[in-house]
């Protein structure tokens, strides 16, 4: 077993994706929120009675908080924190018997009233479900259905969640709140607390907004933490909601210099950073979101979109959340951070597309294109290569073809495993990566809160059908997925992008983040120093002496 991981929730976006990815009773969490970001949370997770005290360990809490519910290994914390077998759920990851009596327990001021079983989507009017509109689904609380430990949640009172002032909306003003004394003892008798609660810590999970000034907040946690706890693994998710299209200038010039300087300093002090978000660009310009061939979400609602990202993150972790995992996050990381190439990428298949009763040989050799969709805000380019990339693919069945009587039909069809039959799918895409490939059998579970914006063209297990049929009284319960993590020369583009965006806004740009002018030109100078990283040999395209030109 790898070992336990600590998560560090940093801003409002991150606790969204959280709230929905968050299975595990009492997580080993650290989250930071602003003041009227968060509603009451009590011993149930949401609700309208204040947190139970209890100062004992993460597990006596979990039982003490939620006796029912099964404590094997569950989406989030990393499975090598759990003592027990996983059983019938498979490794790693949490089963549904456990998401079903959490939902049983929910009282009425959670979400189990606002987003019951009872939503249906309307697909061909394009509504969202009833619940998603709910007044109560408001802030992420609204919809987590766990409870957090009491030390779990920090809120800085500094700055507002929301309002035309007070809020936390530039780097340099996140930077200042971990150079505060008291806040920076805080943060570390939390994050103490819940460390020495690990049997062995592997390291550390770190969701972050990266739009607003949590931005300058994670990457003083990731200092931190970097300098702390140097021979672990620190793995950091830069967060992103979707943009609107119509946006105040100003603010947008804010987003740009905070994902910018976000991206630069997160990534000088994590083992791997990944940005994460709907949104189609992340530069000043704002682009349409990915759509899903069989989702239809609302793309201003971050419930709506922060529940595919958190089940996106909740594949792409799983390589080291695994029970009988041999790897960890450093492996991970590692195996797809060399060349300086800190920046990744991430792909996912929601849900991926496959008949119901379909082998995986047979399922795969029906794609001849990856059939996913880029989760980090670029133009994508077909046929495009890469230098490295860990896949999972869950939920499909592993036995091979009944009906491969004789010869195979296929080089999948010859494979001896599952894994060596998504390793060569891979390996015939991707010629020349360093590909490593993960099969599980259990799907990802998509019951409320989890949103129900499926088409009817799904069954209640996410399987595709040959016409469409109305929804059932529960929907759509679990969905198969496939999500990459990958280091690619696409992101050359992004890097360049925003560097290029940024440089043409020098002058004001160091003010308006509150830095010093030399401390803004090092970060923008560490942007083009990871671009360059991933160049081809064909790569370049002008990008290099584009800036120098600047």
């Amino acid at each position: 077993m790898p070992g336990e991981a600590v998560t560090l929730q940093l801003g409002h976006f991150s606790g969204c994706v959280g709230a929905h990815w968050w299975e595990s009773p009492a997580p080993r969490l650290v989250a930071l929120e602003l003041k009227g970001g968060v509603g009451a949370l009590g011993a149930d997770g949401a609700g309208a009675e204040p947190p139970v005290s209890w100062d004992g360990p993460v597990a006596d809490y979990r039982e003490r908080g939620c006796p029912s519910r099964d404590t094997g290994s569950c989406r989030g914390d990393a499975a090598g924190d759990r003592k027990g077998s996983a059983g019938a759920a498979g490794p790693g990851l949490c089963s549904s018997a456990g998401v079903s009596s959490r939902k049983a327990e929910c009282p009425g001021s959670c979400c189990g009233t606002a987003l019951g079983n009872g939503e249906k989507g309307n697909w061909d009017k394009g509504a969202a479900p009833a619940g998603s509109q709910a007044p109560s689904v408001r802030l992420w609380s609204d919809y987590l259905n766990v409870p957090l430990h009491p030390r779990s949640l920090y809120v800085i009172r500094q700055y507002l969640h929301d309002g035309d002032c007070g809020c936390l909306e530039a780097f340099g003003q996140g930077e200042s709140l971990l150079q505060d004394p008291a806040c920076v003892e805080e943060l570390e008798d939390r994050l103490h607390f819940f460390v020495e609660e690990c049997d062995y810590l592997q390291g550390f999970q770190v969701l972050c907004d990266i739009h607003n000034g949590f931005s300058g907040v994670g990457a003083k946690v990731t200092e931190l933490l970097h300098d702390e706890y140097s021979r672990k693994g620190i793995l950091t998710w830069g967060l992103t909601p979707v943009l609107s299209t119509v946006a105040d200038p100003q603010k947008s010039f804010y987003r740009l210099m905070n994902t910018a300087l976000g991206i630069a300093h997160l990534s000088r002090h994590s083992s791997l950073f990944c940005p994460l978000s709907l949104s189609g660009s992340l530069g000043i310009k704002p682009e349409p979101p990915v759509t899903f061939p069989y989702i239809k979400y609302n793309a201003s609602l971050n419930y709506h979109s922060s529940a595919i990202l958190a089940a996106a993150l909740d594949t792409l972790t799983a390589p080291y959340r695994l029970c009988s995992s041999q790897g960890s996050m450093l492996h991970l990381a590692d195996s797809l951070t060399f060349s300086g190439r800190k920046v990744v990428a991430a792909w996912a298949a929601l849900p991926f597309p496959a008949l119901s009763g379909s082998s995986l040989p047979d399922v795969l050799s029906a794609h001849q294109d990856v059939p996913w969709k880029l989760l980090s805000s670029w133009k994508e380019q077909k046929g495009s290569c890469c230098f490295a990339q860990s896949a999972v693919l869950r939920g499909i069945c592993q036995e091979k073809s009944s009906s491969c009587l004789g010869q195979p039909r296929s080089p999948l069809h010859s494979c001896e495993s599952s894994e060596e039959v998504l390793q060569h799918y891979f390996h015939t895409r991707f010629p020349g990566a360093f590909s490593t490939s993960h099969v599980l059998q259990q799907p990802c579970h998509t019951q409320p809160p989890f949103p129900q914006f499926f088409s009817p063209l799904l069954t209640r297990r996410g399987f595709l059908l040959d016409k469409a049929q109305g929804f059932s009284s529960a929907g759509v319960e679990s969905v198969p997925v496939l999500a990459a993590l990958q280091s690619c020369p696409g992101l050359q583009g992004l890097l360049w992008g925003l560097c290029r965006e940024l440089r043409a806004r020098r002058c004001s740009g160091s003010c308006a983040a509150g830095l010093e002018h030399d401390d803004f030109q090092e970060a923008l100078e560490e942007l083009r120093t990871l671009a360059q990283c991933y160049q081809t040999g064909s790569g370049a395209d002008g990008s290099e002496d584009e800036e120098d030109s600047d």
